[in-house]
Order: structure tokens, then C-alpha cells, then sequence
């Protein structure tokens, strides 16, 4: 099933159930995309894939947990609490995460894949993380790794 259908019966089942707070990030996630799609009409395309999907949902999760950080700061609890049950909902659409194990040995992979011997070279080795494990590898995660198996 797609992410856009995925969107539109999770929208259902939550209406069905009451629940108001996944309601509502659910349609904020629906108007976010329909910007995304609106957006990309210029180029030709009516709506985005579904890669350009997913990463649109990654920014949407570190947006919310750079305010989750910002309300701590501040001392609003209540509004740190919103944003984190709204990273929960957007994070059940997500494809799981690789645990940290399994990112190690796909860092390995790449650096031997590429050939890459000095951290001049991360950027090949990122690349072709990226090409490989795309939707499901934290990038922000495997750059200190890399960086690492690179002896940086």
C-alpha cells in the first residue's frame, strides 16, 4: 500500500476512533504534501514519489524535535509533550530504522565497496550509503561512522 493510502485510511480509522491528536498531525501531514505536490508541478511531475515522501516526513520529524528541545529549554512541558505524540504518529508512517549494529556493518560495506581509505574520501562512502540504504539509514548517524571507519 502507498504512503498516500496509508495517509488516507489511517486518517479514517483515527476519525472513527476519536482520536483528535492523530487527526490532526495526519492532515497536517496531507497539507504538507499537498505544498510538496503543488510545488513540484513546475517540473513536470503532479506528485512527488514516494522517496521524496518519506524524506519529507524525516524533515518533519527533526523539525519537531528541534522545538521538543527549544520547549524544554523554556520550560513548557506541555508543548514539548504535543510535539513528541506528533513525531510518534509521522514516525509510524516511516520505514524502520536500521538499529546500530546493522548501520555498522553497512558503513563496512560501503567503505570496502568504495574502496575509500582516508576521510577525504567520506563523501563516495555517504553516497553510496545514500543510493543503498536510503529509507531506512539515519544519514545524520552514519556520518560520525564513516567518519570513524575512515579514521577521522
Amino acid at each position: 500500500m502507498s504512503l498516500r493510502a496509508r495517509f488516507t485510511e489511517e486518517l479514517k480509522a483515527a476519525m472513527r476512533g476519536g482520536d483528535t491528536a492523530r487527526v490532526s498531525t495526519i492532515r497536517m501531514i496531507s497539507a504538507k504534501l499537498k505544498d510538496a505536490d503543488i510545488a513540484s508541478r513546475p517540473s513536470g511531475v503532479d506528485q512527488i514519489p514516494e522517496e521524496q515522501i518519506t524524506s519529507l516526513l524525516r524533515g518533519m520529524v527533526k523539525s519537531r524535535r528541534e522545538s521538543v528541545e527549544m520547549y524544554r529549554q523554556g520550560n513548557r512541558e506541555e508543548l514539548a509533550a504535543k510535539e513528541e505524540a506528533e513525531i510518534a504518529v509521522i514516525e509510524s508512517f516511516l520505514p524502520q530504522q536500521m538499529d546500530d549494529a546493522a548501520m555498522e556493518a553497512a558503513v563496512k560495506e560501503a567503505v570496502a565497496e568504495t574502496g575509500a581509505t582516508s576521510i577525504k574520501e567520506m563523501g563516495k562512502v555517504m553516497a553510496a550509503l545514500k543510493a543503498k540504504h536510503a529509507a531506512v539509514l539515519d544519514m545524520a548517524k552514519a556520518g560520525p561512522m564513516v567518519k570513524a571507519a575512515l579514521g577521522g
